[in-house]
């Protein structure tokens, strides 16, 4: 028996000897009681992956009265859906957002005037941060003036 399969099937035994049906940990975690059949199958092909896998373990550790912090530690260890680590999604995050733009201008923007033709490497402004930079000092301003909002008791006349 692989450590998965051990894993999964602690967790239905104890499930089964606490006498708690897959309706009762369904009605109270809120996971669909198939998603918990496939579990206790270890068949995890529709269970999402990262945070959500490791809430949904957290909450049925929890219903079945084992300690959740360890039941999400070793299904972390175990199975890819519980992995921590983000760097792969950084990595391709960043690879996204660091790829240089497609559109270049085919006509060097210079000084007319003088006639040379030197194009600036600068980020070019977008259009819209003008029009945000006067939003949010105007917002600042109201939050400024208003105040910390502070709930007051109503007064009991005697």
């Amino acid at each position: 028996m692989s450590p998965q399969e051990t894993f999964v099937t602690r967790l239905r035994r104890h499930r089964q000897r606490c006498r708690i049906s897959l309706d009762e940990i369904a009605a109270e975690t809120r996971v669909k009681r198939d998603l918990l059949e496939a579990l206790e199958n270890n068949d995890l092909s529709e269970w999402p992956r990262g945070l959500y896998a490791r809430a949904w373990i957290r909450a049925y550790a929890t219903s079945v009265g084992i300690d959740a912090g360890d039941a999400v530690d070793e299904f972390c260890r175990l199975f890819p859906h519980g992995d921590r680590r983000v760097h792969g999604t950084i990595r391709e995050i960043a690879v996204i957002v660091a790829e240089p733009p497609a559109y270049r201008d085919e006509f060097a923007h210079g000084d007319r005037r003088a006639g040379s033709a030197q194009v600036s490497d600068e980020p070019v402004q977008s259009w819209h941060e003008p029009a945000a930079q006067g939003v949010r000092a105007w917002w600042f301003r109201i939050m400024a003036a208003a105040g910390p909002y502070i709930p007051r008791r109503p007064r009991t006349t005697l």
